[in-house]
C-alpha cells in the first residue's frame, strides 16, 4: 500500500472581456512553486503566500518564458497520473475554482491545435502507448463513461435513451457506483474523441454575468483501463484494472456577482451545496491526517452525491491530483483567496493507493521478482554455474549464499494450479483418507455425515468383552507392528483392574511379505507375564508364546 498526499496545482488565467472592460488589476504573483495574492483594496494588508506542488502562470502570452501552456500542465500532472494507471493504481484529477476561472479549459480545452486539455491529451497518450506495445502476451482494453451531476441528480451523457436521473448505490466491495451508467468500449482515440464530443454537447451549460458558457453541473469522465498479461512460464492470466476519474467541477459563485435568477439561482445553490460539502470533506480529511489525528471524526461523504461518488478518490484507494483555477482580477479577490485556502487544505489529505490486481497474481509477481533478484545475486558473485539453461538452480558441493530459490519456485507452482487441479488433488486426498480410515475400521459415507466403526480387516486388534452385550466390542485396541505391551504403567495398551499387573502381557506382530515385496499377512503371537491368559479356552502360560488368529477370544482376569 502506497501512502501519498494529494498533489495540488494552481493555475491563473488571462483577463476575460468582463474584467478588461471593468479595468481590473492583477493581484496574483507566482514564482516557482509559490503563489502570492495581494489585496489591492487594502494596501497595508500583508500579502498572503501559498506553496503548492505546481504553480502555473498562464496570465501572459505564449511568448513569455514563464507561460504555462496546456501541454506543460499535462506533462507535469497528466503524464504522471497516466504512469500510475499503467502501474495498476486508481487515479483522479479534478479541477476546482470559481465560475469562469478556467476549469473546463484546463480539463477539456478546445479542439484547436495546442488548446486541448488534460482529458483529450491523456486519452491520446493512452492509446499511443498501448499501440507501441510489442509484447504478444500483453493486451489492453479501454471502457469509458461520462456523466454529469446536475442539481444533485446523476445523468448519463453518452446514452441518449437515459432521460431520467440514475440511482447511486453502494456495493460492499466496489463501493459507491451509478446504476445503469453506460460503459462504452473503445479501441482507438477517434472513438473516445467522438464520445467526448457527444458528452460535451449534452452537458448542461448556461450564460451568467461571470461566464457566457458557465458549466451548471459537475462532469465526471471515467476511463476503465484493463491490462491482461499471460505468463508462459506459469500459464497464468493476470489482470490489472485502473479507474481513471477526470472531474470538471462546476464553479462556485455568488448570486450578486453572477446575476443568477430563477433556475440559474437554483442551480447555483445546488452547486454551492455540493462544493461546500466537498470543502467539509477536505477539511475533515486534512484534520485527520494533520498533527491532531482525530480519527473518530465523521467524514460527511453522504451529504452530497459528488462527495459520495468521489469517496475513494478523497483519502481512499487512489492517486489524486487537484488543479485550482484562479482569476487574476482584483474584483474576484475574495473568491480567489477562498480557492487558494481550499487548495492549501487539500495538500494535507493522504491517499492509500494499492495496485488493483488479483492477490495470487500479486504474490506470483513478487516471487518472480525475488527469483530474478536472487539470480542476479548469483551472477554478481560468480556463481552462474549454479543456474541451468532453464533458469533453475543445480546442486553442487560449493557453498552458495543462503537462497531459497527452490522453495520460491515451488510456491509459484502451487499458486499457478488451476481450480480443476486443486479439486482433483482434494478428491485424491479424500479418497486416500477414507481408505486409511477403512483400513483402521472407520467407515465414512459419501455424504460425509455418518461415521461407523467395525472390526478392521487387515489390522490386528483387540476388542473388549462385557457381561452387558450392548457394551461389548465398544473399544478397539490396535496391535502395532513389532512389540505391543499391555499393562498398567509404561505400556502401549493401558488396562486397569485389581488383577492387571504393571506388565501384563506382550503381543508380537510380524508382517510377512510375498515374492513381490508386498505385505501378504500378519502373524501375531502373545506372551503372558506372571499369570495365565486364555485364548479360545486354551491357556497361555508364563514365558510361552501362543499364536493367535482372527476371532480368537481372550479372557483377562476379571475386574479389569
Amino acid at each position: 500500500m502506497a501512502s501519498s498526499s494529494v498533489k495540488v496545482a494552481v493555475r491563473v488565467r488571462p483577463f476575460n472581456s468582463r474584467e478588461i472592460n471593468r479595468g481590473a488589476k492583477c493581484v496574483i504573483q507566482m514564482q516557482d512553486k509559490s503563489t502570492c495574492i495581494i489585496n489591492s483594496k487594502q494596501p497595508k494588508e500583508a500579502p498572503k503566500n501559498f506553496t503548492f506542488d505546481y504553480s502555473y502562470w498562464s496570465h501572459s502570452s505564449e511568448e513569455d518564458p514563464s507561460f504555462a501552456s496546456q501541454r506543460k500542465v499535462y506533462q507535469d500532472i497528466g503524464e504522471e497520473m497516466l504512469l500510475h494507471a499503467f502501474e495498476g493504481y486508481n487515479v483522479c484529477i479534478f479541477a476546482y475554482g470559481q465560475t469562469g476561472a478556467g476549469k473546463s479549459y484546463t480539463m477539456m480545452g478546445k479542439q484547436d491545435p495546442g488548446q486541448q486539455g488534460i482529458i483529450p491529451q491523456m486519452c491520446e497518450d493512452l492509446f499511443r502507448q498501448t499501440a507501441e506495445n510489442t509484447d504478444p502476451d500483453l493486451s489492453f482494453s479501454v471502457e469509458v463513461s461520462y456523466m454529469e451531476i446536475y442539481c444533485e441528480r446523476v445523468r448519463d451523457l453518452l446514452n441518449p435513451k437515459s432521460r431520467g436521473a440514475l440511482r447511486v448505490r453502494e456495493h460492499p466491495i466496489m463501493g459507491p457506483y451509478v446504476e445503469d451508467l453506460s460503459k462504452m468500449a473503445v479501441t482507438n482515440y477517434s472513438d473516445i474523441a467522438d464520445l467526448m464530443d457527444t458528452g460535451n454537447k449534452a452537458r448542461t451549460v448556461a450564460a451568467t454575468n461571470m461566464n457566457e458558457t458557465s458549466s451548471r453541473s459537475h462532469a465526471v469522465f471515467t476511463i476503465l483501463f484493463t491490462q491482461r498479461r499471460h505468463d508462459n512460464m506459469t500459464s497464468l492470466d493476470t489482470e490489472k484494472v485502473s479507474k481513471i476519474s477526470l472531474v470538471d467541477l462546476a464553479g462556485s459563485e455568488r448570486a450578486d456577482s453572477s446575476g443568477a435568477k430563477g433556475m440559474r439561482l437554483k442551480e447555483g445553490a445546488n452547486i454551492n451545496k455540493s462544493l461546500t460539502t466537498l470543502g467539509k470533506v477536505i477539511s475533515a480529511l486534512a484534520d485527520m491526517h494533520g498533527s491532531k489525528k482525530r480519527r473518530s471524526d465523521f467524514i460527511p461523504y453522504r451529504d452530497s452525491v459528488l462527495t459520495w461518488l468521489l469517496r475513494e478518490n478523497l483519502g481512499g484507494n487512489s492517486r489524486t491530483a487537484m488543479i485550482a483555477a484562479l482569476s487574476p482580477a482584483d474584483i474576484n479577490y475574495e473568491e480567489t483567496l477562498s480557492t487558494l485556502r481550499y487548495a492549501d487544505r487539500a495538500k494535507q489529505i493522504k491517499c492509500n493507493a494499492v495496485i488493483n490486481e488479483d492477490p495470487n497474481a500479486r504474490l506470483v509477481r513478487e516471487l518472480k521478482e525475488e527469483v530474478n533478484r536472487l539470480k542476479e545475486l548469483l551472477l554478481s558473485q560468480g556463481l552462474s554455474n549454479l543456474i541451468t539453461a532453464s533458469g533453475k538452480y543445480t546442486h553442487t558441493h560449493a557453498n552458495p549464499p543462503n537462497i531459497n530459490s527452490q522453495e520460491t519456485e515451488k510456491i509459484i507452482a502451487e499458486l499457478n494450479e488451476t481450480w480443476e487441479e486443486k479439486l482433483r488433488k482434494t478428491e485424491s486426498i479424500r479418497q486416500d483418507r477414507e481408505a486409511l480410515l477403512a483400513e483402521m475400521g472407520v467407515s465414512v459415507k459419501e455424504d460425509g455425515g455418518t461415521v461407523g466403526v467395525f472390526s478392521p480387516k487387515r489390522t490386528p486388534h483387540l476388542v473388549n468383552l462385557n457381561e452387558d452385550p450392548l457394551m461389548s466390542e465398544c473399544l478397539i485396541y490396535y496391535i502395532k507392528d513389532g512389540v505391543t505391551r499391555v499393562g498398567q504403567e509404561d505400556v502401549d495398551i493401558r488396562l486397569t483392574g485389581q488383577f492387571i499387573k504393571e506388565l501384563h502381557c506382550v503381543f508380537c506382530s510380524e508382517v510377512n511379505e510375498n515374492n513381490e515385496g508386498e505385505s501378504d499377512h500378519t502373524k501375531v503371537t502373545v506372551k503372558a507375564m506372571l499369570q495365565n491368559i486364555y485364548f479360545s479356552n486354551k491357556c497361555c502360560s508364563f514365558e510361552k508364546y501362543q499364536r493367535i488368529s482372527k476371532n480368537n477370544l481372550s479372557r483377562f482376569p476379571q475386574k479389569y
